[in-house]
């Protein structure tokens, strides 16, 4: 992540100097651009008014044909800066929003995994992708033209003193209460768009969750209960978009009441002051195309607050995500020993809420390539288990080592590259299968990953692939049998060449031939190497040089494979003569 993301993110200041201070020269270039248009359009109007009294007081063609030349030439110029400035600040937006958008995906995946089991893939996406789409105008365009358009405002209301201090005057003050007007109208909108924005969130979370439980959904038949819900979740929404969007009607209406003031007030002056012969016709209609020009900047002004509302609450709900920082802090050590870990659990216990204690007091150490079986039935805490050794989440009692050392003092990224694990559900990304077997590392060769199919005796597979290490596969794996996703798990594995493989239930879904083809990669995978395997088939508990039946989140047999098999009166005898599945039901 970013090294300039700091959870103390807390207003439009910080967003503004964090994600445009890298790309000054451009914003620098915006602004210049934008001071050389307001001077344009501030000149253009004397051009005019110059050409009107030239025509009223009988005056030569020639100075006639030139104003009108310079005027055109003007407004072309002012016209293509115009778009020059427009792409610059598009390109501004493009960098700074896609910089934020991955300093909050590090973010997000720096979280805890209590985190991210408390909130749908749809909603962090709506976090991510919506709120941060709000933030392109504010980064684009916001803060320059409202410097601009204030500016711009500054200097008409400047010219109109310097035509009559009356004129000026009025228009000045005018403005400033329309101003004021319209931010207060702005504060008062922002609390109804960030509502808005977190129903936006939610309904995409939900969206997310029923198109990916699609097949679920339908095979069981409740098309019709999703559908009710997704019903009810708009009708709630309604209500919440009604308001932000009145919030933001009002400004529009108070924008167009704000304009026909400023016009009526522009021809009265205008009106009076030449009835008085005080100005020239010419200057009547510079103090009306002035008055005019102000309704552009106010306008704009108005639709840059708006957007800035919509800004607003998403730095709001982006600031809120920053400030959750994960529980588990990253260790100071990055060494352990080379080749098999030892694993050891003292006095552990562990709850994922404070009132359901899942793990109570375990004890264990399992001594440098030896592999140990895990038994329990389901709910038992077999699962916990591997997620602390891999420090997915941190023990609230006692202390859990690899190779000596208590995983709290390891580097995350240390600890995670000497330990190696295959689940029963395999995620799988829409690449190709060589990004799928390393991670989109690409600094790992396609003749290592050969040799890894290979060593694993998984070439005949590799052979049957259409296209080799370049086979696309779909969304999720789309086209691969289950056993086939798992060869892809192991060989994952055995390119990391970890001390530590953890094996929960990695089996329990293959058919009886891809499984004998796992069984030989599981033994080749486990050479060499310490093994923890969650238990499912027989055949895997029989490579297991120790035992563990847990229940109800404590140990209640540990020891070696041979002798419990031989003892009548342990846990693991009776297993045996009855059927393993037994620890499932």
């Amino acid at each position: 992540m970013s090294s300039m993301l700091k959870p103390s993110i807390m207003s439009y200041r910080d967003l503004f100097v964090i994600y445009l201070k890298p790309q000054w020269r451009r914003t620098t270039l915006m602004a210049a651009l934008l001071l050389i248009s307001i001077g344009l359009q501030l000149v253009n109007p004397q051009i005019l008014r110059y050409f009107i009294d030239t025509v009223t007081s009988g005056g030569n063609l020639q100075p006639l044909l030139l104003a009108g030349a310079t005027f055109m030439g003007i407004a072309l110029a002012n016209q293509a800066i115009t778009v020059f400035a427009t792409y610059e600040s598009e390109y501004v937006a493009w960098t700074a929003t896609n910089q934020l958008r991955t300093d909050l995906v590090a973010h997000c995946l720096s979280l805890d995994m209590a985190f991210h089991k408390a909130r749908t893939a749809g909603e962090l996406i709506e976090r991510i992708d919506g709120d941060v789409d709000t933030l392109s105008n504010f980064f684009s365009q916001a803060v320059i033209h409202l410097l601009g358009n204030g500016l711009l405002i500054a200097g008409v209301i400047a010219l109109l003193f310097g035509i009559d201090w009356r004129v000026g005057l009025a228009m000045g003050g005018f403005t400033i209460l329309a101003l004021v007007g319209l931010t207060r109208l702005r504060g008062f909108a922002v609390k109804f768009w960030t509502a808005y924005r977190q129903k936006d969130a939610e309904f995409f979370g939900f969206l997310g969750e029923q198109l990916a439980g699609t097949e679920d959904v339908r095979a069981n038949g409740a098309s019709g209960y999703v559908m009710q819900r997704f019903y009810l979740l708009m009708r709630q929404w309604l209500p919440i978009q009604y308001r932000a969007s009145m919030a933001a009607y009002s400004m529009g209406a108070t924008a167009l009441l704000v304009f026909a003031l400023g016009n009526a007030l522009a021809l009265a002056l205008g009106a009076y002051l030449w009835s008085t012969r005080s100005i020239t016709l010419g200057t009547v209609y510079l103090i009306f195309y002035y008055i005019n020009l102000l309704n552009d900047p106010i306008d704009n002004i108005r639709g840059q607050l708006q957007q800035l509302q919509q800004a607003g609450a998403g730095i709001e709900r982006v600031k809120e995500l920053l400030q959750l920082q994960p529980t588990i802090s990253d260790g100071t050590s990055s060494t352990l020993p080379a080749g098999a870990q030892t694993v050891a659990f003292r006095d552990v216990s562990f709850s994922y809420n404070a009132d359901d204690v899942v793990l109570h007091h375990l004890n264990f150490h399992l001594q440098p390539g030896k592999v140990l079986g895990v038994l329990g039935r389901t709910g038992s805490g077999k699962t916990t288990l591997a997620r602390l050794i891999l420090r997915l989440y941190d023990v609230q009692e006692g202390e859990v080592c690899i190779g000596g050392r208590p995983v709290q003092t390891l580097k995350l990224s240390d600890l995670r590259r000497y330990i190696g694990m295959v689940t029963q559900d395999v995620q799988l990304f829409h690449a190709t299968v060589r990004d799928n077997l390393t991670l989109f590392n690409h600094t790992i060769s396609d003749s290592r990953i050969l040799a890894a199919l290979d060593d694993l005796g998984l070439s005949p597979w590799y052979h049957s692939l259409p296209m080799g290490l370049d086979t696309e596969l779909g969304s999720d794996g789309e086209g691969l049998s289950a056993g086939e996703a798992q060869l892809l798990a192991f060989t994952r594995v055995f390119l990391i060449n970890p001390g530590l493989v953890i094996l929960d239930e990695a089996s329990s879904r293959l058919d009886p031939a891809t499984e004998q083809l796992i069984e030989r990669a599981v033994s080749k995978l486990l050479a060499g190497r310490t093994g923890i395997v969650i238990a499912h088939r027989l055949t895997t508990i029989q490579r297991a040089d120790e035992i563990m039946v847990m229940e109800n989140g404590c140990i209640i047999e540990h020891g070696d494979r041979a002798v419990l098999a031989a003892d009548p009166a342990s846990r693991f005898y009776h297993l045996l003569q009855t059927g393993l599945e037994e620890v499932h039901a």
